[in-house]
């Protein structure tokens, strides 16, 4: 599966913002699907995920409650809504992709993550 990442952009603090990943292929409904991000100088960093099915969603401490993410198994794409941004979001955007085998176990490690898109840009200004 290839992914490609957009929806990046400069905004201001407390804004929302909404990522897109489109996915190639036939058999996208089979993969997990997770957001990770990478800021200047620091290790990339899980964001989101979730499940082939869409059943299941899991979110790292500092985006919970502010973040969603979804996907559209018939339109082959995933999505994060970013809301009540804050510059310390700041970073490049990556999707990714891990084949299920139909399982429900979905993995926050990045290196669990077969396929990656290139990445979406987003900053949030103060």
């Amino acid at each position: 599966v290839q992914l490609q990442a957009s929806g990046g952009g400069l905004v201001q603090a407390g804004t929302s913002l909404r990522l897109s990943c489109a996915a190639s292929g036939r058999t996208f409904s089979t993969y997990h699907m997770g957001w990770f991000r990478q800021a200047p100088g620091k290790e990339r960093e899980f964001v989101a995920s979730i499940r082939w099915s869409g059943g299941s969603t899991n979110y790292a401490d500092s985006v919970k409650g502010r973040f969603t993410i979804s996907r559209d198994n018939a339109k082959n794409m995933v999505y994060l809504q970013m809301n009540s941004l804050k510059p310390e979001d700041t970073a490049v955007y990556y999707c990714a992709a891990r084949y299920s085998f139909r399982r429900s176990y979905v993995p926050e490690n990045k290196d669990e993550y077969d396929h990656w898109g290139q990445g979406t840009l987003v900053t949030v200004s103060s």
